[in-house]
């Protein structure tokens, strides 16, 4: 392979491996800030013990998500030498915003949520629970705006030598795509906590352990998860229709469709053959894209014949990505959907069987969220600003094995650092929240997990 497959594959996996943490963080810091407004209003102490438990899985994450974002930084720098020379007019002062923002505003808050209860008012305490979450959705809409600045251009213009100026501000940001990709990531990350927090709490009930804070977080959970998963179906509706009038090409390929067509099937599956430019053994329905891509029985879809060859992305893997992400999406709505059902029938903490379909759906909101990405990031290619550079064009000039050997490094590196946080992420599963009664002093601690165990995250152990 040579050094620009190799540069894609090395960023693919890096970024890949670093947005399961703000992916889980955004949704997370949203329901924890919940629970301490429910714990200052209430006083109740299952939301305090529930704060606990959640509070040390989020500052692992946490952790994680910054120490493989800063890698995403250097990276841009050695193996995209081209595209930091093109665009950094524009997207460095937007990476500039997130730091002044949104990591400021998590960091100076981010302490008093781990460690300062019992040391401000609950009142405080609340408040800085609500910053940090708000600072989680600041740095997402920052580094969405960036990515769709890349997706659908605008606000700046290239001079003679491929140098990006920006001409509008507003534009650069608020581009077509932005407010769509936005909405569809954050919903994205809420909708994948919900799973995760009513998987673990599924889990501790099948166990028999813990069961007042375990109904309570899967009952949030399976709210949170009934009013989402179809508010993510309408996103991704808009979204695509975005998409088709933006990056067509890219929704041809998600649509594995080769010809422009007026009444165009939705492709339930095939395998996409690039060569002969036709979908083999296809199962299709007649009409059904044009419908709700157009929202028309006969509206016309254009297809990859619309461009040269040359400005195709890898067909396949556009079109089993976005399937694997809608597919997902279909079994989470059953499984909220079916949860809802359980509490209507007051069955929702006593089914055993729908406890174990909760923890298998666990981990399929992160494989959604890769799918997604997959999706997007792959479908933009050959460009890395769509319509305006290239990939092969921003790229640095480095040896194909020197990026190799750096591959396999972050491989290594990262494989020893998910080991590392699932064994920690064990120890506190296993263990479930800490029952410690209304009137459990909350003793001191230091706020460091280096000198003892992840335990000392949580106010009260």
């Amino acid at each position: 392979m040579d050094a620009v497959i190799l540069a894609r594959l090395q960023f693919a996996f890096t970024v890949g491996f670093h947005i399961l943490w703000p992916t889980f963080t955004i949704g997370l810091a949203g329901f924890l800030a919940l629970l301490s407004v429910l714990w200052w209003r209430t006083g109740r102490p299952v939301y305090r013990d529930l704060f606990r438990f959640w509070s040390r899985i989020f500052a692992l994450a946490f952790g994680m998500g910054v120490v493989t974002g800063l890698v995403l930084s250097y990276q841009i720098g050695t193996n995209w030498a081209g595209f930091s020379r093109a665009v950094s007019n524009v997207i460095g002062p937007l990476f500039a915003y997130e730091v002044l923002t949104a990591f400021f505003l998590e960091a100076g808050f981010i302490g008093i949520m781990l460690f300062g209860e019992g040391r401000v008012s609950r009142g405080a305490h609340a408040f800085a629970c609500c910053m940090v979450s708000f600072g989680t959705l600041l740095s997402a809409t920052w580094i969405l705006a960036a990515n769709s600045w890349m997706q659908t251009p605008a606000g700046a213009v290239a001079d003679a030598d491929g140098i990006f100026h920006v001409v509008d501000w507003w534009s650069v940001v608020f581009t077509p795509s932005f407010p769509h990709r936005l909405a569809h990531m954050v919903v994205a990350s809420f909708i994948t906590s919900a799973f995760v927090i009513a998987g673990v709490s599924c889990f501790h009930l099948w166990r028999g352990r813990h069961p007042e804070a375990s109904r309570l977080g899967l009952s949030l959970a399976m709210w949170m998860a009934l009013i989402l998963t179809p508010t993510q179906i309408l996103l991704g509706d808009m979204h695509g229709r975005n998409t088709l009038v933006h990056q067509p090409t890219k929704l041809a390929a998600m649509e594995g469709l080769w010809q422009t067509t007026r009444g165009a099937p939705m492709t339930i599956i095939a395998w996409p053959d690039m060569e002969q430019a036709r979908n083999l053994y296809a199962i299709e329905v007649p009409h059904l894209a044009s419908l709700y891509l157009t929202h028309s029985w006969n509206g016309e879809v254009r297809g990859l014949d619309a461009v040269p060859r040359a400005d195709w992305p890898n067909v396949p893997i556009v079109f089993f990505a976005f399937r694997i992400m809608v597919g997902i999406g279909v079994v989470l709505l059953a499984t909220a959907v079916t949860g809802a059902i359980l509490r209507l029938r007051g069955r929702l903490y006593s089914s055993r069987w729908f406890h174990f379909l909760a923890m298998g759906t666990a981990p399929l909101g992160f494989i959604a969220v890769l799918a997604g990405w997959t999706t997007t990031e792959a479908g933009r290619q050959p460009w890395v600003v769509y319509g305006a550079l290239r990939t092969a064009d921003a790229v640095s000039p480095v040896a194909a094995h020197a990026v190799l050997l750096s591959l396999l490094l972050f491989v290594v590196i990262y494989a020893a650092l998910l080991l590392v946080f699932l064994w920690f992420i064990a120890r506190i599963l296993l263990r479930g929240p800490q029952i410690l009664g209304p009137g459990a002093p909350v003793p001191a601690r230091r706020p460091t997990v280096m000198a003892g165990t992840v335990a000392d995250l949580n106010p009260g152990d």
